[in-house]
């Protein structure tokens, strides 16, 4: 594990070069001038050096050209060799672009949504552990802070849609707003599980606990694995869970009115919370930047950063993959099933922390923790689905036909029964 008496070329831990950086200020210039370099610094590596290129390469080149594959295309291949330079092209496109306001708009109210929408994206990474001391704000409730930051963008989306004096701008941002209540209640449970098994609500507090055990809270929980993936979905409005953007029911949602680099900060802030939602998971459930004494030989934080584009792949994978579902079928499913599911993982890992604590059991326990919990996850999850009616047995395993089906029935064909 790196120390704080590494050289600043170790980049096992780049917190060396920055703490180079910072001393060397304060020795040639005023100590206040050293705090007013810090953040800048972390700006820096953080949102330009990780953020701004993962959204670029992976949120859009990325994730057209695997969607693309997924779905028998090829998806960008134009501008610049294997399109590489299409997101480039596609940022120049939206900077020459007029940005249009209707004549009846809340001009204030609508010109700032997009502000109040990138703001938070930035806040979200300062609680975010890239390794053992590369974390800008690592605060004793980074959790919480991290939940209640994530719930702001819901705000500016529904400032957009009312000040676009738009129809359906608005059914889209109440539908955002709708979506975030739902589904913000078995987060919220599952991410307390989260806390009370690892008895601490620091981000990096939850990486070390998960690298003492040498077990990743993924394998310890994985009905809040599923249920936190699931939420972050319908949350960011991504596919198959995307109705506040559905364009085959309400145009574009709260960006309907929107063009030009207006549009382009919600679709760029998009693939931001996408990818800080994938930083969070990764963070939590997948053990952040430890990996069972790896992080010796490699470098933390770029396992940290396989890890956040891992998760964020599984967001395409669904994209491209999966249909889009109504609206009454999502808020039904975030009441009926998820909420319950969630109040379940709550007091099952409760219990198990109280039988950890109580019992003086050492961390060898976790492993049976995890084998029991990944069996009642999968028992909680087929027993749930049967009681609301689910019944796999009764549903078609291959096509058929709509004369099969019981569906139109020709009046030319004898076989299927017409005349």
């Amino acid at each position: 594990m790196p120390t704080a008496t590494d050289h600043w070329y170790d980049f096992r831990d780049l917190s060396n070069l920055s703490r180079v950086i910072l001393e060397g200020i304060d020795s040639v210039g005023p100590s206040e001038l050293a705090y007013l370099v810090a953040p800048l610094i972390g700006f820096v590596a953080f949102f330009l050096v990780f953020v701004l290129p993962s959204q670029l390469f992976l949120g859009v080149y990325g994730e057209r050209r695997i969607i693309g594959r997924m779905q028998a295309r090829k998806g960008p291949n134009r501008v610049g060799p294997l399109g590489l330079l299409q997101p480039l092209a596609d940022a120049v496109k939206l900077l020459q672009k007029e940005a249009l306001t209707p004549a009846r708009a809340d001009r204030a109210i609508m010109w700032a949504a997009p502000i109040f929408f990138v703001a938070p994206a930035v806040l979200l990474f300062a609680v975010i552990p890239f390794g053992p001391r590369m974390v800008f704000a690592d605060l004793p409730a980074g959790l919480i802070f991290f939940i209640a930051v994530s719930g702001l963008p819901v705000l500016a989306a529904f400032m957009a849609g009312w000040g676009s004096n738009n129809k359906y701008s608005l059914f889209g941002a109440m539908r955002v707003v709708a979506m975030s209540v739902s589904y913000e209640v078995p987060l919220v449970l599952m991410l307390l599980g989260v806390a009370v098994f690892a008895n601490t609500l620091s981000l990096p507090g939850i990486v070390l606990f998960q690298a003492e055990v040498n077990l990743w809270l993924v394998f310890m929980m994985p009905l809040a694995f599923a249920v936190y993936f699931i939420c972050v979905s319908a949350e960011l409005n991504r596919t198959p869970t995307d109705i506040a953007e559905a364009e085959s029911e309400i145009v574009a949602g709260y960006l309907t009115e929107y063009s030009g680099m207006k549009w382009g900060l919600f679709y760029g802030m998009d693939i931001g919370y996408a990818l800080a939602a994938s930083a969070f998971a990764a963070t939590v459930f997948l053990g952040g930047w430890s990996m069972w004494g790896l992080e010796q030989w490699v470098p933390p934080w770029l396992i940290f950063v396989a890890k956040t584009h891992l998760f964020y792949f599984v967001f395409i994978w669904t994209r491209g993959t999966l249909p889009r579902l109504r609206v009454d079928q999502l808020m039904g499913f975030a009441w009926k099933f998820l909420l319950p599911l969630a109040v379940f993982n709550l007091f099952l890992v409760a219990l198990e922390r109280l039988l950890w604590a109580e019992a003086d059991l050492g961390d060898g326990i976790v492993f049976a923790f995890a084998a029991v919990n990944i069996a009642l996850s999968a028992v909680a999850v087929w027993g749930w689905a049967r009681l609301l009616g689910y019944r796999p047995e009764r549903m078609p395993t291959r096509p058929r036909l709509a004369r099969e089906a019981g569906g139109y029935v020709p009046l030319d064909d004898p076989a299927a029964g017409g005349r």
